[in-house]
């Protein structure tokens, strides 16, 4: 099968690195699948769940905004943020979606409401990332 190669990176570290059949990416109108030898393209990318096919086998991570480009066999992320399933901290994102509940309850005229959505649609993507790789793993004996 067919594979380009994804690098998801960010400021601070690559988060992935791997050849992959398809990336299908949050992007700014709609969701954005790359297959190999796609067409070269940049663009942004919104807040949301990117996913992967490697193997036959789906994994889902998290970013929360950046840049996309496709140049050859290479499709590279520049994420602000980017979380692998399994490293995000659902308690965190849990405490998180709550406050930006809270906040847009509030109705106060000193409260940045689009702000505090952007936070809510952040931890509830987290939240369905995480909630979706448990789904998939097997059971632990």
């Amino acid at each position: 099968m067919l594979k380009t190669r994804l690098e998801i990176i960010t400021a601070e570290r690559v988060v992935y690195s791997e050849d992959v059949e398809i990336v299908v990416a949050p992007g700014i109108i709609g969701e954005l699948g790359v297959l190999p030898h796609h067409a070269p393209l940049m663009t942004m990318i919104q807040p949301g769940e990117l996913r992967v096919r490697r193997d036959n086998v789906e994994e889902s991570m998290f970013v929360s905004g950046g840049f996309l480009e496709v140049r050859g066999d290479k499709v590279v992320v520049l994420a602000d943020v980017a979380e692998r399933a399994d490293e995000i901290d659902v308690a965190r994102a849990e405490a998180a979606k709550h406050r930006a509940e809270e906040r847009i309850a509030q109705h106060a005229v000193e409260i940045d409401h689009a702000r505090a959505e952007a936070a809510l649609r952040r931890s509830m993507v987290r939240l369905r990332v995480a909630e979706k790789s448990k789904k998939r793993r097997p059971p632990t004996v």
